[in-house]
């Protein structure tokens, strides 16, 4: 190992740059400038800031890092290897490939060591504030500020780019970091003024360092000339503000090194050439030919930088065992939360409704929420600005907000993208159980997020209300029509749309159950609670689908729908028996769940009849599926309009007449077809 510290830093810092330029140029796909140009900061970051122990990657006191910068994945690939990390130098020779988990945008749980998934821009800031909000929250619940050593006490680091600053999410995320005064956060903005298109001088002239001032943060401005020294400097500058995140204006060169790529737009997004890469090499006086060169002084230096945290790892675990001694049910729960697991019994507290009333399923999860609230002390949420409406509030929960952070309602403000970012990063944070709320057809300005929730199978509960025409006089601008239909369409999510209060009730059960993200698409409207006698909601909910009116063993038709209209289906299946025809009720709350029943469980809902009506107030997007080539759709496909919910419905057909025309008409044409 070289005896000059400069010089191996310098080395290191030149392999991970080299190794970005041959992983992309192999790959022949990828960015290879902008983790040359970070570089040395990443280098200072990993080897005198960050807290963290690559043997144990999951220790749940380690600083968090976030590359927002997603496109600049060989960066954080080659720091996790050089640290010891579980990716080795094969994975990074098969950048991009099928098979290794280096993949083009670093993907959460693929790699030890990634904290989430990045690639579309803003989305890691809007992740680390979440984290840093995470480990404020747990701070206050769990430590004690008399012991030396808290349990809970890292920080969060983001690197973020350009392009992360221009998201609307980012700003969002920030403008509500500066309001709450996460001191634990530092976003490090990569600012070398060059985009794929251009400089930014295209498109992007405002003051970053005066706009995040204006949100409340501590701001600091670093040339990569003065070093890594600065880097460090501004590091410690930000641990010493406590009531403010810290964003470094980090002025660097994309390509750094480069001959001919540094400082341009070519360096961003395509490999650099062969010849460029023998050039670069040689300008930084590596071995020219070279592919892949790590030196042993490099790895057994960094290598040393990623186990220097055991020490701190060490102590936190005398501190944790310390206070386990001294209060054994506290540290039990901490850990039941920071491993995802619910406490025993919990689903004891929820509520039973009283079929015979009428309940929006907007109030009933709001009671449900309640009645939870004590059995899961680990909920965590709010909304949009639309508590009242979304019933999100838990009660007797203080609010969180600027140096208070023992409460459990967290005010979002009119920021949805921003909510769903933020879900993201308290959930892969670990310790609490997010939620949030906004209406439905708000879901839009977050679904990027809740893409992003679905991909890394996140535990995160949308509550999303007014979800159809019921909205009523607020009329088309906020009437969503498509949107159970399109978040339907995006793999790995659970959106579930409870006919009434007790399903209600089972939907907030199988969400807190599930591996993922789950939607509740709620009504504004009240609704009917439903008899269903012997049948049990809990099992139903749970398959997706269930009979809900059996009408006969071999029916006639069956009726099938989600939410409200389940009311309207009950009433025409009574106007349908009247005429001798058996009409079954199935109530189909979630698809995704359904789906995920075999072929026979799925027939034996159906009763083995071809003549099926599908009826919901929204897109007729994937309802054929359910209906078959005999069946017949009450659906809609087209905007609403302003006017009291009950003459909407009417007007578009959602009424039990309508429905049992409906029906009346498919089985006519079945008859005539099979003639």
């Amino acid at each position: 190992m070289s005896n000059d510290p400069a010089a191996l830093a310098r080395k290191t810092i030149d392999t991970v740059k080299t190794l970005a330029m041959d992983a992309v140029q192999k790959a022949n796909s990828g960015h290879a400038g902008t983790p040359m140009g970070l570089a040395p900061l990443a280098y200072a970051l990993w080897t005198r800031v960050m807290k963290y122990d690559s043997a144990a990657p999951d220790w749940a006191d380690r600083d968090r890092f976030v590359l927002s910068c997603g496109h600049a994945s060989m960066l954080q690939y080659a720091l996790l290897h050089l640290t010891g990390y579980d990716i080795s130098r094969d994975d990074i020779i098969a950048f991009r490939q099928w098979g290794s988990p280096a993949a083009g945008h670093p993907e959460y749980g693929e790699v030890p060591g990634v904290e989430t998934t990045t690639g579309p821009l803003g989305q890691g800031v809007g992740n680390g504030v979440g984290m840093a909000l995470a480990e404020r929250l747990l701070a206050a619940r769990y430590n004690d500020h008399a012991a030396t050593t808290p349990i809970v006490g890292h920080r969060t680091w983001v690197i973020a780019s350009d392009g992360d600053l221009m998201e609307g999410v980012a700003s969002e995320a920030a403008s509500l970091a500066g309001h709450l005064g996460l001191g634990k956060l530092c976003v490090f903005w990569d600012d070398n003024r060059i985009t794929i298109d251009g400089g930014t001088e295209l498109s992007f002239s405002e003051d970053v360092a005066q706009r995040f001032a204006s949100y409340g943060w501590h701001v600091l401005q670093v040339d990569v000339s003065e070093g890594i020294d600065a880097y460090v400097a501004a590091a410690d500058a930000a641990k010493a503000v406590a009531t403010q995140p810290t964003l470094v204006c980090c002025r660097t060169h994309i390509g750094e090194g480069s001959p001919n790529k540094q400082d341009t737009s070519s360096a961003h997004g395509a490999p650099f050439g062969d010849e460029e890469i023998r050039l670069t090499k040689a300008a930084l006086g590596w071995p020219e030919d070279a592919q892949f060169e790590i030196p042993d002084d490099v790895v057994a230096h960094m290598r040393e930088a990623g186990s220097r945290g055991a020490a701190a790892r060490a102590a936190w675990g005398e501190a944790l065992a310390a206070r386990r001694a001294s209060d054994p049910a506290l540290i039990t729960r901490f850990e039941r939360e920071l491993a995802g697991e619910l406490a025993d019994g919990w689903a004891e507290a929820l509520p039973d409704f009283a079929p015979g009333t009428a309940m929006a399923t907007r109030k009933a999860s709001g009671t449900v929420l309640a009645a939870l609230g004590d059995a899961i002390p680990e909920l965590i949420g709010g909304s949009c600005d639309l508590a009242g409406s979304n019933n999100t509030t838990l009660p007797g929960a203080t609010d969180i907000g600027p140096g208070r952070f023992s409460g459990r309602t967290v005010h979002f403000g009119v920021r949805e993208h921003g909510m769903g970012a933020i879900m993201n990063g308290l959930a892969l944070h670990g310790g609490v159980r997010p939620y949030g709320g906004t209406f439905l057809v708000f879901s839009d300005y977050m679904r990027a997020s809740i893409r992003l929730a679905a991909l890394m199978k996140l535990p995160v509960i949308y509550v999303f209300t007014h979800d159809s025409i019921g909205v009523g006089e607020d009329g088309p601008t906020h009437q969503p029509i498509e949107h159970v239909a399109s978040l339907r369409a995006m793999p790995g999510l659970a959106v579930v749309r409870p006919a009434d209060a007790t399903e209600t009730a089972e939907a907030w059960r199988a969400a807190l159950e599930r591996k993922g993200p789950t939607v509740l698409c709620l009504t504004r409207q009240g609704l009917p609670i439903l008899d269903r006698g012997s049948l049990a909601p809990s099992s139903g909910v749970r398959r997706g689908a269930y009979v809900l009116r059996e009408g006969a063993v071999s029916p006639d038709v069956v009726l099938l729908a989600s939410g409200s209209e389940v009311s309207h289906c009950l009433g025409a299946a009574e106007l349908l028996q009247r005429e001798g025809v058996a009409a079954r009720v199935v109530s189909m709350p979630c698809w995704e769940d359904f789906e995920a029943q075999d072929e026979a469980a799925r027939e034996a809902v159906f009763g083995g009849c071809a003549v099926r009506v599908g009826v919901e107030a929204g897109s007729s997007l994937g309802w054929h599926r359910w209906v078959g080539p005999q069946g017949a759709l009450v659906t809609m496909d087209r905007f609403g309009a302003s006017a009291p919910a009950s003459v909407l419905m009417e007007r578009f057909g959602f009424t039990p007449e309508n429905v049992a025309a409906t029906a009346r008409a498919a089985l006519a044409s079945a008859e005539s077809a099979g003639r």
